[in-house]
């Protein structure tokens, strides 16, 4: 049967697949375009099937605040190859899919992935979206923050972005995006030493007694000199004994006070594509 050029444009609107393969899909169900819909949706399980073990490691990592910069989120979408990383509808897709997890207060990655777009779950959309770009679509990671002020912040070329958290409301803007690209840059563990989890504590005096051992410093003296190193990894490591990389004479901590006394962040996140 013949398929007109409206229908196809009109598939093609609803479902974002090309040109050709809602042409064949309409063929195929013989003009019912309710089926096309369908029939275009399954070849997306097929794909999604067929390319389930292969590995998805680029990608687009996307952070935005509400408007009350009182919320934020950041949103992972990954897909095999950097060309349809740089894809716009694929950039679109992973934005719409962040404002709509923001729009609607969500706390957790399961409830992203059963949010509702247009009718249907995002997890369904990501496995149609699979079929129509011929590559593994993943949604591996979401995290929410609240906080007095968060600011969000993407690094150019959509693989890193951070969210920080600030216990104080209308922090001065310069200062939130300094903070949140000195996250960026520097990648600290955790905001400050008490934050540290105790298993990464452990395993950094334990390299550090094995250098020092390495070295041929006497066993007695281990435990002791380790604690320096360890102050040392804190200093370097969590986000407020950090030195500020825009005046390093000055830690966070001591720049956050010389802009509002009772000023410190609560809490960060970051993701980095390339870690």
């Amino acid at each position: 049967m013949e398929i007109s050029a409206a229908d196809v444009m009109k598939l093609r609107k609803a479902t974002g697949a090309g040109m050709m393969d809602c042409k064949t899909a309409l063929a195929d169900a013989e003009g019912d375009f309710n089926r096309a819909i369908d029939i275009i949706r399954e070849k997306g399980k097929l794909v999604a099937s067929k390319r389930a073990d292969r590995a998805a490691n680029e990608g687009v990592v996307l952070a935005k605040v509400n408007e009350s910069k009182k919320s934020g989120a950041l949103l992972v979408l990954n897909c095999e190859t950097d060309f349809v990383a740089k894809n716009e509808s694929f950039v679109a897709f992973a934005q719409k899919i962040l404002d709509t997890a923001i729009a609607n207060n969500t706390t957790n990655l399961d409830a992203v992935k059963a949010l509702v777009l247009d009718g249907r779950t995002v997890e369904d959309h990501i496995i149609e979206q699979t079929g129509i770009i011929g590559e593994k679509l993943d949604l591996p990671y979401f995290a929410k923050l609240d906080a007095e002020t968060v600011v969000a912040y993407i690094h150019p070329g959509n693989k890193l972005s951070t969210l920080v958290g600030f216990n104080k409301p209308d922090v001065e803007v310069q200062v939130t995006k300094d903070i949140a690209m000195q996250v960026a840059a520097m990648n600290p563990v955790a905001v400050d030493k008490d934050d540290v989890p105790a298993e990464t504590v452990a395993k950094e005096l334990e390299i550090a007694k094995e250098k020092f051992r390495q070295e041929g410093k006497a066993e007695a003296m281990l435990d002791k000199i380790s604690q320096g190193a360890l102050v040392k990894f804190f200093k370097e490591n969590t986000l407020l004994n950090q030195a500020f990389i825009k005046e390093n004479k000055q830690t966070v901590a001591e720049f956050l006070k010389s802009t509002d006394k009772g000023l410190t962040v609560t809490a960060f996140y970051r993701y980095n594509l390339a870690d």
